[in-house]
């Protein structure tokens, strides 16, 4: 599980700085509206993936109205339907860094050119399906907050008996990881063995880091950043090993 825990938190932080950006509501927006329509219900307790779009928008201040238009998207007509797909690009950044990046849209062609941009001008190189997603795992990541749960004994027990995999270190949170197909009996086992849940998704984690310089993580970084604008992308994951000090110099540059 050997950095995971620095991938997990720097992907957070950057979930974070993204709030400051007016793109944020609108991808949340997204996956709001693609997880009711999938599970075929609006009613968030019948549908978990559509509870944790939710709980992430609650989570990221996203105003209730905005929740319920988006939830509503999913079951409008005409001008109001939802006509998002999941789309998915792959490709290298800089010192061969695989990123696999997952995006929601309604024009594949301008989604595309916008990767393609992205990945060009970044010093990177989009592949085609397939050339680096075998570099990844799927995985259920939960978030707790230690708060809830500050004893590592107690936590060990909850989680063997939640049915989940693992669990890490995340700093001030547990990072506890499930297979996919486990996630949502996870997540809602937790709290009845006490361990209250922050934060709930599907994710990728990579199988093996890339190790790279600080000067090589913060062109990688800047790649990722540029992803990040664009509205259709929902998530960005790299290979980058992230040491310490490549964290800590990212940080020097917020």
């Amino acid at each position: 599980m050997s950095g995971h825990s620095k991938w997990a938190t720097t992907k957070h932080r950057k979930f974070a700085q993204d709030a400051k950006r007016s793109a944020l509501f609108s991808k949340l927006s997204r996956i709001i509206t693609v997880a009711a329509r999938q599970g075929n219900d609006p009613n968030p307790d019948n549908n978990f993936a559509l509870a944790a779009a939710v709980e992430k928008a609650r989570l990221n201040s996203m105003p209730k109205d905005k929740i319920d238009a988006a939830i509503k998207k999913a079951f409008g007509s005409g001008a109001d339907a939802a006509t998002y797909e999941e789309v998915t690009y792959e490709g290298y950044g800089p010192a061969g860094v695989a990123l696999y990046v997952e995006a929601l849209t309604d024009n594949r062609n301008r989604t595309a050119a916008d990767v393609r941009s992205a990945f060009t001008h970044s010093g990177g190189n989009l592949g085609t399906t397939g050339s680096v997603s075998f570099q990844f795992e799927r995985k259920g990541e939960i978030v707790v907050d230690k708060e809830s749960c500050p004893d590592e004994d107690e936590l060990m027990m909850a989680v063997a008996e939640a049915g989940a995999d693992d669990y890490e270190d995340g700093g001030d949170t547990w990072i506890i990881w499930t297979a996919p197909t486990d996630l949502n009996a996870v997540a809602k086992a937790l709290p009845e063995q006490g361990v209250q849940v922050k934060g709930s998704e599907l994710t990728m984690v990579p199988t093996n880091t890339t190790q790279v310089s600080v000067a090589d993580a913060k062109k990688v970084m800047r790649l990722v950043d540029r992803l990040e604008e664009s509205d259709d992308i929902q998530n960005v994951y790299h290979t980058m090993e992230m040491t310490d000090e490549i964290v800590e110099a990212l940080d020097e540059e917020e």
